[in-house]
Formats: structure tokens, C-alpha cells, sequence
């Protein structure tokens, strides 16, 4: 009346194992198998259940995107290979980078095209500029990833940062193309230039230079190559300042980011040694041999400095970079009618050698190591400077002097007033101590001793108004916060000596000025902040109850 149906069931296998087989085939898989065991380990020794299985993979794919690999992905979720011996057989294209190529985008955003209206194409490395003028190489070699690595989110967010750092390009966007094999991924950055020439004119009034006028020139990729030209021309009543340089920030094939600066000056100033507006100020002899007037530091030269981060990786921000280099400079000190005069009123010597101009080639080996949190604003950190220059004893002079320098900053947060609600983990409050100090060893010309007083060293008094030495030691304490979001303060103590060593600079011109050779200056200041940087105005008290504005660009350390 009726059939009897049979079924034949068959359990799958016990689950002994999960194996990953990644494409392509060749180069190290990113996925370690520890992972992998840890995802499946509790389905190991059951039979295999393809609804866990599938949960799994979910798992192993969410790995790959917490990691930052956000092409990797299973491709056999669908059809999982699964053996008589309980192993299973997963593939995963993790998303190997085939190539990475350069694309320039106009101002819109859009793919520069020919003249027949043809997008032009994405450019290797290795091709010179077609729609743009910055050469691929200068843009590929700021990526940490290379062809034949996987593609990590983190990573290149971080590459994109440097290229845009490079200060030449409007935006830096990432895109993709299809590779010849479908497990690879062409990646192509696409960027938008920046009008790399920029033209500066300005004046002003200060008392060191009088009143004056400046113009500047900065070409910021010239050739395409990232290369920097930078020209600057100042103009005034006791001053005149003329600069070339040219600096390259990654000598191409160097593969530890070597960097180099050339210039050439003629500098004309008066010397803070000398004095640049007080009654005490030490003075020479004009033409007729009756009027007086200060005397002018002239300095006309040339030098080449190169620098290294010293790191094995050079894509990290490195905690000591060194400098090596050289300058030669003819210094002659003048009166304001352009004749030299090595000699004061008064008969001080003014100069090294008897005549009045010496020449000064020195070699420079500088290290710096720099933990700030921050390198505009820090809170948090510190930064180390030293440097030493031996001067070669030849031409006018004969000059054989050393001169050594520490320079050493810490920053300590600190939350001492609420002004400002701030984020938890981004404190805008520090306690920024800096400690510094230089001596001379051998010859010393007068105009290299070391100066304190102003705002760059004791504020309260006036720039070079607290003595000239041999050697010095200057130590301040400094207290920012921020008031309002554009606007910070700062409580700050200044102190300065140069240790007894003002009449060892040959003339005395410190001890004939009549100055203490050490001083304690303490004040309050604002900090405003700009496109340029905080704009700095501090007003300061001394201990020898004078008073003194004081006004820069940029956090004074």
C-alpha cells in the first residue's frame, strides 16, 4: 500500500584543523596561524558544523580589517574545501599591492587631460611628469608600502600624511585599479598641486635695525623635484641682509633621507656685542673723524650643511638626527659711511685682526634629539641640542677658536586652571623648562662672544643689555595655558650669567659698556595664535627695576 524511503546520512568529518592558503602564492602571508587556531578552537575536535564554520570565517575576515588589511578577504566562503581527514582549506587574497602609480588632478579634482580630451593615465616612478610638474618618484618614495606588500589602512594613512606634508600639494587622495591578477590591486595616488612660487614684501621698525623694508622669494618644488630656492632681501637704516639657498630635503637614492642646505649671504648689522641703542653703546668714527656712530658687523659668505635622522626606518620620526657642514665668511667691522674701522672711539679692538677683517672657516657637527609631542605647540616631552664648530686657522686672522652649545628643553603637563574645557588625553597646559649654555675655547673675535638680554634670552631687558661673554649659562621657566581657543598666556622667569667671563672677549666691550653680566628678568605674556604660528608679546620686568615689551613669531622654545 506504501514505499519505505531510506535516507543515507553521512556526518561531515571532525574538524582537526583549518589551514589558510593566501593569494598569491608567493611572498609571506600576513595571517599567522595562531590567529587562525584561536578563531576555530572551539570547533576543533567536533564534527564539522558549516553554519559555525561560516561564523568563523566572519570572524577571520573582521581580523584582517582590525589589522588595517581592509582587501583581504576568504574568497572560498562559498564552496570550503573540506577533507576526508578533518582539515579545511580556506583562501584568502589578502590584497597584495601589484604597483603604485601617480595620477595629477586639476583644481576641480578631476584627471588631467590631453589635448584631445583623453584622461591621461596613472605614472610609474620611473616616468617623468605628463599633467603635472612634480616627478612620480618624489611622491612614491614618501610610501612606506611597496609593490608586493599588503595593503594596510593604517599604513597608508600615514603615507598620504607625509606626502601631503611635503607642503606642494592641495589634497592627496587614494584610488584603486585592478591588477593583472584578480588576488592583486594596482594602488594610485592622485594628487592636486599647489602653486609651489610664493613673493613676500613687508616692513617694519626695530632697534637693532632701525626702520626697514624686506622682500623674500620661495620657490618650493623647483624642477618638479621637491627642491627648495629661497631668496630674501632686507633693506634698512643700519641694516642690510641679502640670502640665497637652496635645499634639498631627500638626496634621490639616498636611502637614510639625507638632506642638504647651500647658501650664499651678505649680511650687514649692528652687533648686540657693540650695543644697538643705548647711551653706553660703544661707537667709532665717521669719514670726518668728529661724528660717531655704531659700529657695523659685516658678514659675506657661503656654507653647505648636511643632515641625517638617525633610524633604521626612514618613514619613523626619528629620535636623533645629526648635521655636518662648513662656512666660510669674511667678516669686516665699518662705520656707517661703509669704511672700516677696527678700533673704537676709545681705542677698544673691534675685530680679530688689526686691520679690521677677518675670515672665519668653520666646521659644524651638530646632533639633535627631539621627544615632543608636538613640534609647533608641546606639552609633553623634550628636546636636546648640541653642537660644536672648530674654525680651520687660515686667511685674515688666523682664527683657531671651538665654540660648544647645549640647548635642552622639558615640556610637563600640568592642569592648574580650567579657562578652556579640554579632551581628555589633550592637555593644552605645560610647565616648559629650558636649560642652555656655550662656551669658547681659543681665539675669540669680540663680535662671537655670547649675548644675553632680550627676547630671545632675558626678557625685561633690552636685546644685549645684560653682558657679553666668553661663556654663559641662561636657564627659564615657563607656564602656558590657553584663555580661549585662539588665545593662551604665559607666566615666565628668566635668569642669565655669563660666569665672570665678560673681560675674556678681547676689547671688554661688555665691561666698557658698564654692563652686570648677569640678570634675572620675570613677566607675563599672550600668545595669539595665526596661520604663522603663535604670535608671541611678552612684557617683562628686570631686576634692576626696568621694564621691556617683547614681540616674536613662534613659542620662544
Amino acid at each position: 500500500m506504501g514505499v519505505r524511503i531510506t535516507f543515507l546520512v553521512t556526518p561531515n568529518p571532525v574538524l582537526r584543523e583549518v589551514a589558510v592558503d593566501t593569494l598569491p602564492t608567493e611572498g609571506e602571508r600576513i595571517l599567522p596561524q595562531e590567529v587562525v587556531d584561536k578563531i576555530f578552537t572551539e570547533q576543533y575536535g567536533k564534527i564539522i558544523n558549516l553554519r559555525d564554520l561560516q561564523q568563523g570565517i566572519i570572524e577571520l575576515n573582521e581580523w584582517y580589517k582590525e589589522q588595517g588589511y581592509d582587501l583581504a578577504q576568504v574568497v572560498n566562503a562559498e564552496q570550503v574545501q573540506i577533507n576526508d581527514d578533518g582539515t579545511v582549506k580556506l583562501i584568502v587574497a589578502e590584497g597584495v599591492i601589484q604597483d603604485i602609480l601617480v595620477r595629477y588632478l586639476d583644481e576641480e579634482g578631476e584627471p588631467v587631460v590631453d589635448e584631445q580630451g583623453n584622461e591621461l593615465p596613472p605614472q610609474s616612478d620611473k616616468e617623468e611628469p605628463i599633467g603635472g610638474r612634480t616627478r612620480p618618484f618624489i611622491i612614491t618614495r614618501e610610501i612606506q608600502l611597496k609593490p608586493g606588500d599588503v595593503f594596510n589602512r593604517s599604513t597608508v594613512q600615514r603615507d598620504l600624511q607625509r606626502v601631503f606634508g611635503l607642503g606642494i600639494f592641495d589634497d592627496v587622495r587614494l584610488s584603486f585599479a585592478p591588477g593583472d591578477d584578480p588576488s592583486k590591486v594596482v594602488m594610485v595616488v592622485d594628487v592636486i598641486e599647489k602653486k609651489s612660487g610664493s613673493f613676500a614684501a613687508g616692513g617694519g621698525f626695530s632697534s637693532a635695525n632701525g626702520f626697514f623694508g624686506s622682500a623674500s622669494y620661495q620657490q618650493q618644488n623647483l624642477g618638479g623635484n621637491n627642491h627648495i630656492l629661497g631668496a630674501e632681501f632686507q633693506l634698512g637704516t643700519r641694516a642690510l641682509l641679502f640670502d640665497l639657498s637652496f635645499t634639498d630635503p631627500w638626496i634621490a637614492g639616498d636611502p637614510n633621507r639625507t638632506s642638504y642646505t647651500a647658501n650664499v649671504f651678505r649680511r650687514r648689522s649692528i652687533s648686540l656685542v657693540y650695543g644697538v641703542n643705548d647711551d653706553n653703546d660703544i661707537r667709532v668714527f665717521e669719514d670726518d673723524g668728529v661724528n660717531t656712530d655704531r659700529p657695523r658687523v659685516v658678514r659675506t659668505g657661503g656654507g653647505i650643511r648636511f643632515s641625517r635622522p638617525i633610524a633604521d626606518n626612514p618613514y619613523v620620526r626619528p629620535d636623533w638626527r645629526l648635521s655636518l657642514g662648513t662656512q666660510f665668511q669674511t667678516i669686516a667691522i665699518k662705520n656707517g659711511d661703509g669704511d672700516i674701522t677696527p678700533r673704537s672711539t676709545t681705542g677698544e679692538q673691534l675685530s680679530f685682526s688689526d686691520d679690521g677683517t677677518d675670515d672665519l672657516i668653520t666646521l659644524q657637527l651638530g646632533a639633535v634629539r627631539d621627544r615632543r609631542n608636538n613640534l609647533l605647540r608641546p606639552t609633553q616631552g623634550s628636546l636636546l641640542r648640541l653642537s660644536t664648530e672648530q674654525s680651520v686657522p687660515v686667511g685674515g686672522g688666523s682664527i683657531l677658536m671651538n665654540r660648544i652649545r647645549a640647548n635642552y628643553n622639558y615640556y610637563i603637563p600640568v592642569e592648574l586652571t580650567n579657562f578652556v574645557q579640554e579632551e581628555e588625553g589633550n592637555k593644552s597646559q605645560t610647565i616648559a623648562l629650558n636649560i642652555q649654555g656655550g662656551t669658547v675655547l681659543g681665539d675669540l673675535p669680540p663680535y662671537e662672544a655670547f649675548s644675553l638680554g632680550g627676547s630671545e634670552s632675558i626678557r625685561g631687558y633690552e636685546s644685549g643689555e645684560v653682558g657679553s661673554g666668553r661663556t654663559y649659562i641662561q636657564g627659564t621657566v615657563e607656564y602656558r595655558f590657553p584663555i580661549f581657543n585662539f588665545l593662551g598666556a604665559v607666566l615666565f622667569v628668566d635668569a642669565g650669567t655669563t660666569l665672570g667671563t665678560d673681560d675674556e672677549v678681547p676689547g671688554d666691550p661688555s665691561v666698557v659698556r658698564g654692563l652686570a653680566g648677569e640678570g634675572i628678568g620675570y613677566g607675563v605674556g599672550a600668545r595669539i595664535q595665526s596661520p604663522l604660528g603663535p604670535i608671541r608679546i611678552d612684557f617683562g620686568w628686570n631686576d634692576e627695576g626696568d621694564n621691556q615689551f617683547h614681540f616674536g613669531i613662534g613659542e620662544r622654545f
